[in-house]
């Protein structure tokens, strides 16, 4: 597991403050959830999770661990799931509240949360467990805690691919991490290493595979050809050559199912 940091201009704020102050950040500058939901069925995410949703027949309930832009809570609240998202920042959920007032927001910490055991068929959280400096351990044990017997859990983290490795060790050779002005942003994992967490946690292990592999060539243009992302050259470059590299190369994230035994 490594360690990515992050330029900040404020760093005397706990890491609470930062996560929700960062995301709330995100919200204001995407411009809320918009048109994002009629999207999430073309997702990988989604096309991963939809043949364990066919495998539970009805009464399934969800928890969506660090809704964000709230876009998966509202899709499965219209698709007439039992579903709650919680996220660690007050102002995002009151935006949630408003935004979508059919669906179900709570504020929570995913790490310490108030339902009872055993209350979820499928709990889902989509790059969230890996932005606690302390590990992904928190997270997970409060996740297999809340999970029925046999119940799903899905969650991507920042994939640690063979680019992060081999430039990664360059980057931290040349530049030491969390100087001033910088702060721990997330943990990047392997395969491997990602199951060794679930493992750990009580999780059996269904499947893990690379995914967005387009985002992590996007971002090798950048960072590495220092190409900006909004070019069309570096949009279409990243199109043709999405096919031909592989996932443990380039991918950006990987994404885990995991039955709690």
């Amino acid at each position: 597991m490594r360690k990515d940091y992050i330029d900040v201009s404020n760093d005397n704020i706990t890491e609470i403050e930062f996560i929700e102050q960062y995301w709330s950040d995100i919200w204001k500058n995407e411009g809320g959830p918009k048109n994002k939901i009629e999207k999430i069925p073309n997702k990988p995410e989604y096309k991963i999770m939809k043949p364990y949703l066919n495998e539970i027949k009805s009464g399934i309930k969800m928890l969506d661990g660090g809704c964000g832009l709230g876009d998966w809570t509202a899709y499965f609240s219209n698709a007439g799931y039992d579903i709650t998202g919680i996220d660690i920042s007050t102002d995002v959920i009151m935006k949630l509240k408003k935004y979508f007032p059919y669906a179900s927001f709570d504020v929570g910490d995913i790490r310490n949360t108030n339902f009872p055991n055993s209350n979820f068929d499928i709990y889902f959280s989509w790059g969230v467990f890996e932005h606690f400096e302390q590990g992904l351990r928190p997270c997970l044990d409060e996740a297999a805690r809340l999970l029925k017997p046999n119940g799903l859990l899905f969650i991507s983290v920042p994939a640690d691919n063979l680019r992060h490795s081999v430039l990664g060790a360059l980057r931290r050779f040349i530049k030491k991490p969390n100087k001033n002005g910088e702060r721990f942003y997330q943990w990047r994992l392997t395969r491997t290493e990602l199951s060794k967490e679930l493992s750990l946690a009580g999780f059996s292990i269904e499947t893990i595979q690379p995914i967005h592999k387009r985002q992590g060539i996007l971002r090798s243009l950048h960072h590495e050809f220092k190409l900006p992302y909004e070019w069309f050259i570096t949009k279409v470059l990243s199109i043709l050559l999405t096919p031909f590299i592989p996932g443990i190369l380039i991918a950006h994230m990987y994404i885990a199912v995991a039955r709690k035994m």
